[in-house]
């Protein structure tokens, strides 16, 4: 028995794969600094607003962006779970309007090194999160390191954010290529959208997808969606300033209104049943698994 098949046999054994899954969303980009963190943030923030319960999980390892917008630091990480024996509940830090955050750390790396027993230790508390959130948000790093691949690959639903910039553009291609030639990624168990950040106006914005969709459609035969635009917006800079997110702190601003519209539009694909739920358990014994592999 491979260790896959291990992993899954850990979770069909256990008493919380009768608890609702979890809605996991990833949000990724091909460069730093494209407002992947504040996308997370501010998505974060709509769905709440709509009766959702959510946590993040900042999975953006050696930076701290979700940190300095919650403006508190955490005081365990995933690693003290994996490592410290602390429970889901302790690594979760509560922020603004009562969002869950979890800290990634660095430890998901020695995750192969890890007994089966344990593993079911963690995979078990993980599987807490589904009883505590409805949707987990999980921002990755930005660029295609395998990190960052990883939680692509194990993930269902995909955002890419990008802006108008050609490098911007170029980088969400190169990222996009290197997901479709990883060995375990499979297109049809995941669903890829784009957000258009900063972009002037919806002119742009179309422009944007249709430049990045022709080139994905013709090398990579790999569908991608429109999911929305956030225009570029003042009032989000000042919101970043006061290390708030916009959607609190300013939430009729253009930019806010926008996060809206996108919430909304997700809210509406998982209610026409257009998404399979797969939690958080499953979400981490793919990637365990993928490191097993490695070996």
């Amino acid at each position: 028995m491979d260790q896959a098949e291990q992993l899954r046999n850990i979770i069909k054994s256990g008493t919380y794969t009768h608890r609702p899954l979890a809605r996991v969303i990833t949000i990724t980009s091909g460069k730093g600094g494209v407002g992947k963190s504040n996308t997370a943030i501010n998505l974060a923030i709509q769905f709440k607003k709509r009766g959702k319960r959510v946590v993040i999980l900042d999975a953006d390892f050696g930076l701290a962006n979700i940190e300095i917008m919650f403006g508190t630091i955490p005081k365990h990480n995933l690693c003290d779970l994996i490592y410290q024996g602390k429970s889901i509940t302790e690594i979760i830090t509560w922020g603004p309007a009562e969002i869950g955050f979890i800290s990634g750390g660095s430890g998901i790396a020695g995750l192969s090194n890890l007994s089966r027993e344990y593993l079911t230790y963690i995979i078990q508390n993980l599987a807490q999160l589904d009883a505590i959130a409805d949707v987990i948000i999980v921002d990755t790093g930005a660029g295609i390191a395998e990190a960052v691949m990883e939680f692509l690959v194990a993930s269902g639903e995909i955002i890419v954010v990008t802006t108008p910039e050609p490098t911007s553009i170029t980088d969400s291609y190169s990222l996009l290529k290197a997901l479709n030639r990883h060995p375990r990624f499979r297109r049809e168990n995941s669903s890829i959208k784009v957000i258009a950040n900063r972009v002037s106006g919806e002119d742009e914005a179309d422009s944007l997808f249709n430049k990045l969709n022709t080139v994905v459609t013709r090398y990579l035969s790999l569908p991608i969606e429109y999911l929305g635009a956030i225009p570029y917006d003042k009032m989000l800079s000042t919101a970043v300033m006061q290390q708030m997110p916009v959607s609190l702190a300013h939430p009729n601003a253009r930019s806010a209104k926008a996060y809206e519209d996108i919430a909304n539009r997700l809210m509406n694909i998982e209610q026409s049943g257009k998404i399979k739920k797969r939690g958080m358990a499953a979400f981490f014994s793919h990637i365990i698994a993928s490191k097993k592999n490695n070996e």
